[in-house]
């Protein structure tokens, strides 16, 4: 039996550790949350926002899982851009002010389990934008939106598209939230594993 993880309504905060640290306003970022590595994708999203037009920064929070050659790689990518900002690796008030005010939140990967990430961001009303992959795709449903993996062209249309219309935008993030802890609740997750330690 398949247990995925839960997840409840987050608060939302506002932006004052983030604003002084690394000068975030609220709307005013495209935000990656995980680890630095190279099946996330993060190569191609810093590709497709450097191709885009908007006055949004990319925040790509998280920290290098294995080595730090993967993490000179990206920041050698984004180099001369001063709206592309690696907070590094993120927790508590930090990390809950960066779900809570982002503009938009993306998930790139090639590969992904069940990302707990991405229902985070959800929980935190965030509009979603993630690769097609069925992992991500199935999370999302019909309240964010994907791109097709792997192409830094087509995720360069969808960030585009998205910071040229704030209201698409808005409509995702109204629904996100109810929508993710409704379909996992933390409930129902329990009441899963206590049948499977029952049924032994």
């Amino acid at each position: 039996m398949f247990i995925p993880n839960g997840v409840s309504a987050a608060d939302s905060e506002s932006a004052d550790l983030i604003k002084q640290k690394f000068n975030l306003d609220r709307d005013g970022y495209i935000l990656y949350l995980g680890r630095l590595v190279p099946e996330k994708g993060i190569r191609y999203l810093i590709d497709a926002y450097k191709n885009i037009n908007t006055s949004k920064k990319l925040v790509i929070a998280g920290g290098s899982s294995d080595t730090a050659e993967f993490e000179a790689e990206l920041k050698n990518s984004a180099q001369g851009n001063g709206n592309i900002i690696f907070t590094g690796f993120v927790q508590g008030k930090i990390l809950s002010e960066l779900y809570s005010n982002a503009y938009l939140y993306v998930l790139p990967s090639d590969l992904e389990g069940m990302p707990l990430s991405l229902l985070e961001a959800m929980s935190y009303s965030n509009c979603c934008l993630t690769s097609d992959i069925a992992e991500c795709a199935d999370v999302i449903g019909d309240v964010g939106v994907t791109f097709r993996k792997g192409d830094a062209d087509d995720l360069r249309e969808k960030l585009q598209f998205l910071c040229d219309n704030p209201t698409v935008v808005a409509s995702y993030k109204e629904k996100s939230s109810d929508y993710i802890c409704e379909r996992y609740k933390w409930d129902d997750v329990v009441q899963k594993t206590l049948q499977i330690y029952k049924a032994k």
